[in-house]
């Protein structure tokens, strides 16, 4: 045990004591910023005042229990999960490729989910009655997490051969991919009316106002068995930093990590996109600033990862409930605005070292 021990110690650096402060903290602050979601919103009311009405025996009002029970609760649970998918698919995707910049949207993933919700809006008016009926509202979000799957699927097979699959090849593929799909999406959408086009928009900067425990329950249980299989990548995603050859030879299996680290961020992100639309810039900034703080070791990586990101969209919910109330602006707007200038100053701080 000393001996497998020891190389994994040399291969991820032993910086447990600061991320697993870092989790405490980040942790803490998560707890914090839920609080202030589940009492933040339009309608004013309270939730510190509804929990002790309801720990004290009091009725609740039915406006309450509604607001609190209904709309804010189940779009803090999606807020958090989203945020924690997204981040965590990052991470993983980033140690996967060993490119800081990498993020789940060179895999075609995103692009898949889109062209899913898009061919759902623009096109679903073609269905058989019976079957929109049945579909309902589900129609888009079943859309997009099939669309997310199957350029998954496409892209795995072109870059599995002989049962090994080629990283390199993934990547190119996926960019190839995303091109294609992007394309498709271009055609489909020249055919859409001015409504279409407007939920079409809407849908793509990203947004949690459609959160409900329906949406929840088919979305969320997907998004957080990807989070709990996440953390037994860490090992496969530490020696995959020092080169497949070097992984293997201390007891990786590669092809077994590659596997499920791509399955694993195609079921976080097309669920995450089926449910809250496209949302950019968690998935590389939350993993960056990250490994600046802690260091890239993917055991507490991936843990804290999870905490910031679900952090940040909920800090960029709040915003974006606030900014124009009561109206709502597109989480994927906010999310851009601080992501954007930060990834920025990441590139012109490690010019030095990208230029050399």
């Amino acid at each position: 045990m000393v001996a497998l021990d020891a190389p994994r110690e040399r291969l991820a650096g032993d910086r447990r004591h600061l991320g697993r402060a870092l989790a405490v903290w980040l942790l803490g602050l998560l707890a914090v910023l839920a609080l202030l979601s589940l009492g933040h919103g339009a309608s004013g009311v309270s939730a510190p005042r509804v929990l002790l009405d309801w720990l004290a025996g009091h009725e609740i009002a039915q406006t309450d229990r509604v607001v609190l029970f209904d709309i804010r609760l189940p779009r803090l649970l999606t807020g958090i999960l989203v945020g924690a998918g997204l981040a965590v698919s990052g991470a993983i995707m980033q140690g996967l490729f060993r490119n800081p910049l990498a993020d789940p949207g060179l895999l075609g993933v995103s692009a898949g989910a889109s062209l899913g919700a898009i061919s759902a809006i623009v096109l679903g008016g073609l269905l058989p009655p019976a079957m929109l009926a049945a579909a309902g509202w589900h129609l888009v979000p079943l859309a997009a997490f099939a669309g997310s799957w199957l350029a998954m699927v496409t892209l795995y097979g072109i870059a599995t051969r002989q049962g090994r699959t080629s990283v390199a090849t993934m990547l190119l593929a996926g960019i190839a991919l995303a091109a294609m799909i992007a394309a498709v999406s271009g055609l489909i959408i020249y055919r859409a009316d001015d409504q279409q086009l407007r939920d079409l928009t809407f849908w793509g900067l990203g947004s949690l106002a459609g959160a409900s425990w329906v949406k929840l329950l088919a979305a969320g249980p997907v998004i957080a068995a990807a989070l709990l299989v996440s953390p037994f990548l860490a090992w496969g995603l530490n020696g995959l930093a020092l080169g497949e050859a070097s992984a293997a030879h201390v007891g990786i299996r590669v092809q077994r990590v590659k596997t499920t680290a791509i399955l694993t961020t195609a079921a976080a992100t097309g669920a995450s996109v089926a449910v809250s639309g496209g949302i950019g810039f968690v998935g590389i900034v939350v993993p960056h600033l990250l490994r600046l703080l802690a260091g890239p070791d993917h055991r507490w990586l991936l843990v804290n990862s999870a905490l910031l990101g679900a952090s940040v969209l909920l800090v960029a919910d709040m915003i974006s409930r606030t900014v124009i109330a009561p109206a709502e602006l597109p989480i994927g707007i906010i999310t851009a605005m601080i992501g954007g200038p930060f990834f920025l100053w990441v590139l012109l701080s490690n010019r030095r070292m990208l230029d050399g």
